[in-house]
């Protein structure tokens, strides 16, 4: 009995000093962000340390307390400060004897593995023997009865700062599921990649969907943790309930600042290039273009085999592979354009899209039902359709990015 205290006290201790570097630090890093007035951290130019590694400020939270944990393949502790040495929050916390109930999985999975847009089903981790509940296919939002033996959940997934991307509608109604049943939400929060802009139209009621829940931009440049002080403080949650939240802020983040993933947040971004380019490129989603699926370049590249190959002559043939199941036109030859050695953008790209349409086959077959899902907007394609240059429709966004600007400046928790 003493020696498993000994070793419990021990492994406590190793992944403090992991986390804080130093244990005598913890009394001067303001743990929690609070969701209330916060002021702005002042970030001096050291190391980013994610809020899952910050472990001395959120296991004394979760101490004594029965835990659901909203997680995927990104939800690790770092080790020595490095992101090629890991272990995955699940594991390092029931080392730690926190006593976790359940486990919620997202779009691709607890492990990331499946296809965007596949159903992911309920079932047992292989590894720890928790239960996975799923939170990508019938059931979006966690049941009452799925919630009735949580004390708290805490939500730790690396986002990628578009609308589109679930993670962030998974995160809504988290939240609201558990305000519903008064569970607190704690948010170990990481940077993201895409925070340095917002850009795009902006979400319409009328066309809200699991891939666009929000009257926000295409590009929000707001981390999970700022994101759900939003979705709180601008009452988007069914009957404007508030979910009691805590956050565990990103240390030395700053929004301006380069980062690296070191674990793909999804099977078809592979790379910092794909998660640069996935705002702009994911638009092709709602059209007869393929954006890389089935390929090593996915969201680097597009193509179909309807574009005019004197116009586009690089040529892809998509194939199965992991994350890709059935890709769109596999086997088949796709002329387009290789963007992998392009700058790094600083805002959405529409010209590729515009390009495209003007040089298809059939303009009438180029855009499905999708596109205004994604978009948000029934007005992208008809701006397009009726031929306005990217400059043009980026100018009739002026006032609504204006807008959200002033809104998103109250949530803020990084500069």
């Amino acid at each position: 009995m003493r020696l498993n205290v000994f070793k419990n006290t021990v492994l406590l201790f190793v992944l403090v000093m992991i986390s804080c570097g130093n244990i005598t630090k913890s009394k001067s890093e303001k743990a929690i962000v609070l969701d209330t007035d916060i002021p702005k951290q002042n970030q001096e130019d050291k190391s980013i340390v994610v809020g899952a590694n910050q472990t001395a400020l959120y296991l004394p939270i979760l101490e004594g307390k029965r835990v659901g944990i909203v997680a995927n393949q990104t939800s690790v502790i770092f080790k020595n400060d490095e992101k090629n040495t890991h272990t995955h929050l699940v594991d390092s916390l029931l080392a730690l004897k926190v006593n976790i109930k359940s486990v919620f999985a997202p779009e691709h999975g607890f492990r990331g593995t499946a296809d965007a847009g596949e159903v992911i089903k309920d079932g047992v981790d292989v590894k720890t023997n928790l239960p996975i509940v799923s939170l990508y296919g019938k059931n979006k939002k966690p049941s009452v009865a799925q919630l009735k033996d949580l004390d708290i959940v805490v939500f730790d997934i690396q986002d990628v700062g578009a609308r589109f991307y679930t993670y962030i509608s998974s995160l809504h109604y988290v939240m609201e599921a558990c305000a519903e049943q008064n569970i607190p939400v704690l948010i170990l929060d990481r940077p993201n990649p895409n925070g340095h802009y917002f850009d795009g139209p902006i979400l319409e009621k009328a066309h809200k969907s699991f891939v666009g829940m929000h009257p926000i931009p295409t590009v929000h440049g707001m981390t999970i943790g700022e994101y759900a002080k939003m979705i709180n403080g601008e009452k988007w949650l069914t009957n404007g309930v508030k979910c009691e939240l805590q956050v565990i802020p990103v240390k030395n983040y700053n929004r301006n600042l380069s980062y690296n993933l070191p674990i793909k947040p999804s099977p078809n971004l592979p790379n910092d290039k794909a998660i640069n380019l996935y705002p702009s490129l994911c638009f092709f989603e709602g059209t007869n273009v393929s954006a890389g699926r089935g390929t090593d370049t996915q969201f680097q590249i597009f193509g179909s085999p309807f574009l005019n190959a004197e116009i586009f002559p690089f040529q892809f043939k998509p194939q199965t592979n992991p994350g890709a199941k059935y890709p769109k036109y596999e086997n088949k030859l796709c002329y387009g354009e290789n963007l992998t050695k392009t700058e790094n953008l600083n805002a959405l790209n529409l010209n590729w899209l515009i390009k495209a349409y003007h040089n298809t086959e059939n303009k009438s077959e180029f855009f499905i039902s999708f596109f205004t899902k994604l978009a948000g907007t029934k007005t992208l394609q008809q701006q397009i359709e009726t031929g306005l240059s990217a400059e043009e429709i980026k100018a009739s966004w002026a006032d609504g990015l204006t807008a959200f600007g002033k809104m998103r400046a109250k949530y803020l928790i990084y500069e």
